[in-house]
C-alpha cells in the first residue's frame, strides 16, 4: 500500500486545512459543500447532481463497506473530489469488488483525508458555500490561491448539457402501460428503476431535446430529472418545460427539474447559503398533513415569495420542516407537480415513494379521460 502524500485544501476566503492525499496525487477545484448522510457514500460519489462540486463527508469513515460495481447512479463519479476525515482503505463487505482507494485511482478522483472535517462544515455553515482547490501535487498554498482565482462560480453555471446521455436510450418492457419521456439533465438510476418497477417504459433523451422529438416517442406522461448547475442559466430548459406544459400532460419533476418547472411559471430560483444535502431532512406534506424523512442534494431554491403572489397558479404542497423553504409545488390547472428532494432515495429512507404512484396514477386518470369512446 502507497504511503499517503500530504495534501492541502484551500479555501476562496483563504482558509487553508492540512491532510493527507486520499485516491489519486494530482489538484482539483471546484464548489464545496457537504453530505450529512452515514451510508451511501459511492450512491452519493456517482450521483450527477454533485458535478463540479467538492464533497465534504461529515460522517467519520469513508471506504470502511468498499465499493461495489452495481451501487452507482451513474456511469463514473461525479465529484470534483472527496474531503473526508478517515479514508479507509480495508474493507468489511464480501460482497464489495475493490477498495476505496482502487476505485478512486480508476476512476481518476483526487481527495484529501486526516482534515477536521466538522470544522470545516462549521466555517461552510457559517460563512456559506464558495469554491475551493485540494491539491496532493503541490502543498504551495500561494500558488493554489493563484490558481482558485480562476475557477467560475457555480451561481450562473449551466451544467446539466455536461452529464446528460448523448444518445437517446430506452428501459423498460416495450409493453408497458406507461410510456414515459424523461429529459435527462443528470439523471439517477435508481429514478429511473422506480418508474419501471411500476410499469413504465421510460425513454431517456439529451438535455437539450426539443418536444417535436420527445412527442415522436407518443409518452403518456413527461419527467424532469435532478441535475448539477444553476436552474435560471438553462433557458433552453425552461422553454421546452413551458411548451411540456401546454400539452397538458402529467409531468413530474425531482430536483432540478422541481426548479425548471417552477421558472417556466414564472418563478424564480436563487444560490442558497449552504444548500440541502443528506438524508434526513424532515419534510411535511401540506396536502396530507404527513411528514418525510427525505434525501436531498440541492444548493438551488424556489423563490416562496413569488409561489405566494401566483398562488392563484402555482400551490406549495411540501415544506422542509427545517428552514420552511419549498419543497414541492404543484400547478393549477394543469396535471404537473415537482419535488426538490430525492423521493427514490439512494441513499435514505424510502418514506417518498409514493411520489412515482402519484404520477403513475395521474398518468392512468389522463389515458382513461383521452380515451376515445366506443
Amino acid at each position: 500500500m502507497m504511503q499517503p502524500l500530504p495534501a492541502v485544501l484551500v479555501l476562496e476566503d483563504g482558509t487553508v486545512f492540512h491532510g493527507k492525499s486520499a485516491g489519486k496525487i494530482g489538484a482539483t477545484t471546484g464548489e464545496i459543500c457537504f453530505n450529512t448522510g452515514m451510508t451511501g457514500y459511492q450512491e452519493i460519489f456517482t450521483d450527477p447532481s454533485y458535478f463540479g462540486q467538492l464533497l465534504v463527508a461529515t460522517n467519520a469513515h469513508i471506504g470502511n463497506y468498499g465499493t461495489k460495481d452495481t451501487d452507482v447512479e451513474s456511469g463514473s463519479i461525479k465529484i470534483a473530489g472527496l474531503i473526508c476525515k478517515n479514508f479507509t482503505w480495508q474493507f468489511s463487505r464480501p460482497q464489495a469488488n475493490a477498495s476505496i482507494q482502487e476505485y478512486f485511482e480508476k476512476e481518476n478522483l483526487v481527495g484529501i483525508s486526516d482534515v477536521d472535517t466538522r470544522a470545516i462544515v462549521r466555517h461552510i455553515r457559517s460563512k456559506g458555500a464558495m469554491n475551493a482547490i485540494l491539491s496532493s501535487e503541490t502543498t504551495d498554498v500561494e500558488e493554489l490561491k493563484h490558481r482558485l482565482k480562476q475557477v467560475p462560480p457555480m451561481e450562473g453555471l449551466e451544467l446539466a448539457s455536461h452529464v446528460s446521455t448523448r444518445e437517446a436510450y430506452t428501459l423498460g418492457d416495450p409493453g408497458a402501460d406507461f410510456r414515459v419521456a424523461v429529459l435527462d439533465f443528470g439523471t439517477k438510476r435508481n429514478i429511473l428503476d422506480c418508474m419501471v418497477q411500476r410499469g413504465c417504459f421510460v425513454k431517456v433523451f439529451p438535455a437539450k431535446t426539443p418536444l417535436r422529438d420527445l412527442k415522436e416517442f407518443r409518452p403518456d406522461g413527461y419527467f424532469l430529472s435532478n441535475g448539477p448547475g444553476d436552474p435560471s442559466s438553462m433557458d433552453y430548459a425552461v422553454q421546452t418545460v413551458a411548451n411540456i406544459l401546454d400539452e397538458n400532460k402529467p409531468l413530474f419533476g425531482i430536483c432540478l427539474g422541481h426548479q425548471l418547472l417552477a421558472l417556466a411559471v414564472g418563478i424564480p430560483t436563487y444560490k442558497m447559503h449552504h444548500g440541502h444535502r443528506g438524508i434526513n431532512h424532515p419534510v411535511i406534506n401540506l396536502l396530507s398533513g404527513k411528514c418525510e424523512i427525505t434525501s436531498q442534494n440541492h444548493g438551488f431554491g424556489v423563490n416562496p415569495e413569488a409561489i405566494e403572489r401566483a398562488a392563484g397558479k402555482v400551490e406549495v404542497t411540501h415544506r422542509n420542516l427545517n428552514d420552511q423553504t419549498v419543497e414541492g409545488i404543484r400547478i393549477r390547472e394543469k396535471k404537473a407537480f415537482s419535488v426538490q428532494y430525492h423521493p427514490e432515495a439512494s441513499p435514505g429512507p424510502h418514506d417518498s415513494r409514493y411520489l412515482f404512484d402519484e404520477f403513475v396514477g395521474m398518468m392512468r386518470e389522463s389515458k382513461k379521460i383521452n380515451q376515445p369512446a366506443l
